[in-house]
């Protein structure tokens, strides 16, 4: 066997490819009821799909084999499609990523193989091709599976913007190209004037190419951590303002109370009038929002609870709370403000959207229980909702920005080594925080 005739069987060539889908496919989310069996049916499936289509495209020459290889290129992104659940921009990009990854790994592998052949021609035999190429193979999708699994969450929750989609596909189509080029025949500066020198060339440029998109992702992550960091940092200073703002509010009311108090005393013993003694009574009534403050125990949650209180009031919105604010001396107060300010606002939000007043209902419990502070935030929301990668589904049109609030809620849990998860069901939205508390704290 000679180096200077092999190329790469398409059963190695197959495999390589549908190997790096797979490797990215584990890190993405799956689709809802693809259980073991059928992931794995599709898998294989999609393997002998890309194996027919490569021994089809070996048949070919120049142009026309390249052409097919395009076909392949849009064949390995069937994987992505139907097993992954993630936008169309996500799975482009790792399957550009795949395809490239893939071709390095069937390049490289196949070129030490004929190494040793030739150096040793007792390799040249099928077991110990399938065992060489095997090892390679594992060695090369291990090594990136644990470059990939820093970036795990990145891949999982990062959204891919078209523009970022669009350059990551360009930059793996000219990857190919050039690759392609030292086989091409062409009298080009990629070309090599044996068949060995053109193996040597492409298994470099996809060594570079891999190298190339790799440190474009980890650009994207980069930048999508900043921009996760600083919106959660904006949301907490906004929070916080917001108490503030509202400890400011609620010190006004409580002076303008207690002056209607007085005034309400002297008009009821002055004032015979039954239809005064009504107007009174029901100028009474709307105050006692502002007579029964929220008293847990802890004075800036009792600030927060006041002023999402009287928001509810207005949106006719029945908030019951339950809450032993001494738990909460241990948290700072901005931690405090964002937590209970995001939670509280993304509860409203939700049912405001019920058209039925009655059904707009939200319960907050704050307590201890067995070492451990325990939140609970129930809210009634719409029948259709949903959670996915722990995030309620939104019908908003900026879905790059959704899920901030609840972000803030796990960084702030996570924080004094609790834990934050949600939960949808029948109707109804149920946030749960559990943060372990000191010896000293309970």
């Amino acid at each position: 066997m000679s180096c200077e005739l092999q190329n790469i069987p398409p059963f190695w060539n197959a495999l390589a490819l549908w190997a790096a889908d797979m490797l990215y496919v584990h890190f993405l989310p799956r689709r809802r009821g693809c259980d073991r069996w059928r992931f794995w049916l599709i898998a294989a499936g999609c393997f002998l799909a890309l194996w027919g289509a490569m021994e089809g495209a070996a048949l070919l020459n120049g142009t026309a084999f390249n052409l097919a290889y395009v076909g392949i290129a849009l064949l390995t992104f069937v994987p992505f499609l139907w097993l992954c659940k993630t936008s169309f921009t996500s799975s482009a990009t790792y399957c550009a990523r795949a395809f490239i990854l893939g071709g390095f790994a069937a390049s490289l592998a196949w070129q030490l193989y004929l190494f040793q052949v030739d150096h040793y021609p007792v390799w040249d035999a099928l077991p110990v091709e399938a065992a060489f190429l095997l090892a390679v193979y594992g060695v090369i999708f291990a090594l990136m599976s644990l470059l990939e699994r820093c970036n795990r969450k990145q891949i999982a929750e990062m959204p891919i913007s078209p523009l970022s989609c669009g350059s990551t596909i360009l930059i793996a189509f000219i990857i190919y190209v050039v690759s392609s080029l030292s086989f091409s025949g062409l009298d080009t500066p990629f070309g090599g004037s044996t068949y060995a020198e053109a193996f040597n060339i492409r298994t470099i440029v996809y060594l570079g190419g891999v190298a190339i998109l790799y440190a474009h992702h980890l650009q994207l992550c980069e930048s999508y951590t900043t921009l996760e960091r600083n919106t959660l940092e904006t949301m907490l200073n906004a929070q916080y303002s917001n108490y503030l703002l509202s400890q400011e509010s609620v010190d006004m009311v409580n002076r303008k109370y207690h002056d209607l108090k007085h005034q309400i005393a002297i008009l009821r013993s002055e004032v015979d009038a039954p239809h005064r003694l009504d107007y009174l009574d029901r100028m009474e009534e709307e105050i006692q929002i502002y007579e029964t403050q929220n008293k847990t125990g802890n004075q800036f949650l009792d600030t927060i609870l006041t002023s999402k209180s009287i928001h509810c009031q207005k949106e006719h919105i029945q908030l019951t709370c339950v809450v032993d604010g001494a738990a909460l001396a241990f948290m700072d107060v901005m931690d405090l403000s964002a937590l209970f300010g995001n939670a509280l606002d993304n509860a409203i939000e939700a049912v405001v959207q019920l058209p039925d007043p009655e059904q707009r209902l939200i319960h907050l419990s704050v307590s201890q229980e067995k070492g451990f502070l325990r939140i609970r935030l129930e809210n009634r929301c719409r029948e259709e909702e949903t959670v996915a990668r722990g995030l309620p589904k939104t019908s908003k049109q900026d879905k790059r920005n959704h899920g901030f609030g609840l972000k803030s809620i796990c960084a702030i849990a996570e924080k004094y080594d609790g834990s934050a998860t949600v939960h949808a069901e029948k109707g109804w939205f149920e946030l749960r925080v559990l943060i372990p508390l000191a010896e000293e704290e309970r």
